[in-house]
Protein backbone atom coordinates (compact mmCIF):
# COMPACT_ATOMS: atom_id res chain seq x y z
CA UNK A 1 0.00 0.00 0.00
CA UNK A 2 2.84 2.34 0.50
CA UNK A 3 3.88 2.39 -3.12
CA UNK A 4 0.66 3.91 -4.56
CA UNK A 5 0.69 6.67 -1.91
CA UNK A 6 4.22 7.72 -2.89
CA UNK A 7 3.28 7.79 -6.58
CA UNK A 8 0.27 10.03 -5.85
CA UNK A 9 2.41 12.43 -3.76
CA UNK A 10 5.07 12.67 -6.52
CA UNK A 11 2.37 13.28 -9.12
CA UNK A 12 0.83 16.08 -7.00
CA UNK A 13 4.24 17.71 -6.53
CA UNK A 14 4.91 17.63 -10.30
CA UNK A 15 1.57 19.32 -11.05
CA UNK A 16 2.37 22.18 -8.64
CA UNK A 17 5.83 22.92 -10.13
CA UNK A 18 5.82 25.68 -12.78
CA UNK A 19 7.43 24.87 -16.13
CA UNK A 20 10.89 26.33 -16.75
CA UNK A 21 11.34 28.83 -19.56
CA UNK A 22 12.70 27.19 -22.63
CA UNK A 23 16.20 28.24 -23.63
CA UNK A 24 18.82 26.92 -25.93
CA UNK A 25 20.95 24.34 -24.26
CA UNK A 26 24.40 23.29 -25.22
CA UNK A 27 26.08 20.20 -23.92
CA UNK A 28 29.80 20.03 -24.55
CA UNK A 29 31.04 16.72 -25.72
CA UNK A 30 34.70 15.99 -25.27
CA UNK A 31 36.22 15.41 -28.68
CA UNK A 32 39.25 13.23 -28.67
CA UNK A 33 42.00 15.76 -29.53
CA UNK A 34 40.56 19.34 -29.03
CA UNK A 35 39.19 21.33 -26.08
CA UNK A 36 35.53 21.11 -25.30
CA UNK A 37 33.36 23.64 -27.15
CA UNK A 38 29.76 24.64 -26.90
CA UNK A 39 28.03 27.21 -29.13
CA UNK A 40 24.57 28.71 -28.61
CA UNK A 41 23.10 31.48 -30.81
CA UNK A 42 20.82 34.35 -29.89
CA UNK A 43 19.23 37.12 -31.95
CA UNK A 44 19.65 40.83 -31.21
CA UNK A 45 16.78 42.90 -32.61
CA UNK A 46 15.71 46.54 -32.51
CA UNK A 47 13.46 49.01 -34.31
CA UNK A 48 15.04 52.34 -35.30
CA UNK A 49 12.56 55.19 -35.58
CA UNK A 50 12.80 58.56 -37.31
CA UNK A 51 15.42 60.84 -35.79
CA UNK A 52 15.37 64.43 -37.03
CA UNK A 53 17.14 67.42 -35.49
CA UNK A 54 16.92 71.15 -36.31
CA UNK A 55 19.24 73.74 -34.79
CA UNK A 56 19.19 77.46 -35.52
CA UNK A 57 22.38 79.47 -35.05
CA UNK A 58 20.37 82.24 -33.39
CA UNK A 59 16.94 82.52 -31.79
CA UNK A 60 16.56 86.15 -32.90
CA UNK A 61 17.67 88.28 -35.84
CA UNK A 62 18.14 92.00 -35.28
CA UNK A 63 17.00 93.74 -38.45
CA UNK A 64 18.75 96.95 -39.43
CA UNK A 65 16.52 100.03 -38.93
CA UNK A 66 15.90 101.78 -42.25
CA UNK A 67 17.62 105.01 -43.22
CA UNK A 68 16.25 107.59 -45.67
CA UNK A 69 18.04 105.84 -48.55
CA UNK A 70 16.57 102.48 -47.39
CA UNK A 71 13.06 103.99 -47.50
CA UNK A 72 13.86 105.27 -51.01
CA UNK A 73 15.09 101.81 -52.06
CA UNK A 74 12.11 100.21 -50.32
CA UNK A 75 14.16 97.43 -48.69
CA UNK A 76 16.91 96.51 -46.24
CA UNK A 77 18.68 93.13 -46.45
CA UNK A 78 20.00 91.32 -43.36
CA UNK A 79 21.69 88.02 -42.67
CA UNK A 80 19.40 85.67 -40.81
CA UNK A 81 20.13 82.45 -38.95
CA UNK A 82 21.80 79.31 -40.23
CA UNK A 83 19.69 76.18 -39.94
CA UNK A 84 21.46 72.88 -39.34
CA UNK A 85 19.55 69.69 -40.05
CA UNK A 86 20.49 66.16 -39.02
CA UNK A 87 18.36 63.17 -39.81
CA UNK A 88 18.39 59.46 -40.43
CA UNK A 89 15.86 59.75 -43.25
CA UNK A 90 14.68 62.13 -45.97
CA UNK A 91 13.55 65.51 -44.64
CA UNK A 92 12.29 68.95 -45.65
CA UNK A 93 12.61 72.32 -43.97
CA UNK A 94 9.80 74.86 -44.10
CA UNK A 95 9.56 78.53 -43.15
CA UNK A 96 6.46 80.55 -42.26
CA UNK A 97 5.25 83.47 -40.20
CA UNK A 98 3.51 82.64 -36.93
CA UNK A 99 1.05 85.53 -37.51
CA UNK A 100 -0.29 87.45 -40.50
CA UNK A 101 0.99 90.78 -39.15
CA UNK A 102 3.95 92.06 -37.21
CA UNK A 103 3.54 92.97 -33.54
CA UNK A 104 3.85 96.76 -33.29
CA UNK A 105 4.71 98.75 -30.18
CA UNK A 106 4.58 102.55 -29.91
CA UNK A 107 8.01 103.95 -29.08
CA UNK A 108 7.53 107.70 -29.58
CA UNK A 109 4.88 109.96 -28.03
CA UNK A 110 2.25 111.06 -30.51
CA UNK A 111 3.25 108.49 -33.17
CA UNK A 112 1.32 105.28 -33.61
CA UNK A 113 3.28 102.27 -34.78
CA UNK A 114 1.81 100.49 -37.82
CA UNK A 115 -0.41 97.77 -36.35
CA UNK A 116 -1.15 96.10 -39.68
CA UNK A 117 2.37 95.68 -41.15
CA UNK A 118 1.93 92.40 -43.08
CA UNK A 119 4.16 89.37 -42.59
CA UNK A 120 4.78 89.57 -46.34
CA UNK A 121 6.91 92.70 -45.75
CA UNK A 122 9.60 90.26 -44.62
CA UNK A 123 11.14 88.31 -47.48
CA UNK A 124 13.40 85.27 -47.11
CA UNK A 125 16.06 83.60 -49.24
CA UNK A 126 18.79 80.98 -48.87
CA UNK A 127 21.31 83.09 -50.83
CA UNK A 128 22.39 86.66 -50.15
CA UNK A 129 21.40 87.72 -53.67
CA UNK A 130 18.03 85.95 -53.57
CA UNK A 131 15.66 85.19 -55.05
CA UNK A 132 13.61 86.48 -52.13
CA UNK A 133 10.09 85.25 -51.34
CA UNK A 134 7.52 87.04 -49.19
CA UNK A 135 6.93 85.32 -45.86
CA UNK A 136 3.45 83.91 -45.32
CA UNK A 137 1.56 82.06 -42.62
CA UNK A 138 1.44 79.14 -45.09
CA UNK A 139 4.64 77.07 -44.69
CA UNK A 140 6.97 77.07 -47.71
CA UNK A 141 9.63 74.40 -48.26
CA UNK A 142 13.05 76.07 -48.42
CA UNK A 143 15.37 73.06 -48.22
CA UNK A 144 15.19 69.28 -48.39
CA UNK A 145 17.55 66.35 -48.37
CA UNK A 146 18.22 62.74 -47.63
CA UNK A 147 19.63 61.15 -44.48
CA UNK A 148 22.60 63.21 -43.33
CA UNK A 149 24.82 63.92 -40.35
CA UNK A 150 24.83 67.66 -41.17
CA UNK A 151 23.10 69.83 -43.75
CA UNK A 152 23.19 73.60 -43.37
CA UNK A 153 21.07 76.33 -44.94
CA UNK A 154 21.87 80.02 -44.55
CA UNK A 155 18.94 82.41 -44.45
CA UNK A 156 18.72 86.03 -45.48
CA UNK A 157 15.91 88.46 -44.77
CA UNK A 158 14.83 91.49 -46.76
CA UNK A 159 12.42 93.89 -45.09
CA UNK A 160 10.17 96.11 -47.19
CA UNK A 161 9.57 99.73 -46.11
CA UNK A 162 7.19 102.42 -47.34
CA UNK A 163 7.53 106.10 -46.38
CA UNK A 164 3.77 106.59 -46.10
CA UNK A 165 2.87 103.66 -43.80
CA UNK A 166 5.94 102.37 -41.92
CA UNK A 167 5.87 104.71 -38.94
CA UNK A 168 8.33 104.79 -36.03
CA UNK A 169 7.81 101.96 -33.54
CA UNK A 170 9.11 98.63 -32.35
CA UNK A 171 8.23 95.75 -34.67
CA UNK A 172 8.63 92.01 -34.29
CA UNK A 173 7.50 88.96 -36.21
CA UNK A 174 7.92 85.33 -35.18
CA UNK A 175 9.49 83.37 -38.04
CA UNK A 176 8.76 79.66 -37.74
CA UNK A 177 11.15 76.99 -39.04
CA UNK A 178 9.63 73.51 -39.24
CA UNK A 179 11.49 70.27 -39.95
CA UNK A 180 9.38 67.47 -41.41
CA UNK A 181 9.79 63.96 -42.71
CA UNK A 182 8.22 63.88 -46.18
Amino acid sequence: MRRPTIAVVVLLLMVGVPARAQAQICTAQPPPATPWTCTVNTTAALVIGDVLSLTLSSSATALTPPTASDYDAGIVTNTGPTATVRGNRAWRLQISAAAATWTAVNTQPGVTARANKPAGDLFHATAAGGPFTALSTTPATVASGSATATATSNFFFRTAYDWSVDTPGGYSLVVRFTLLAP
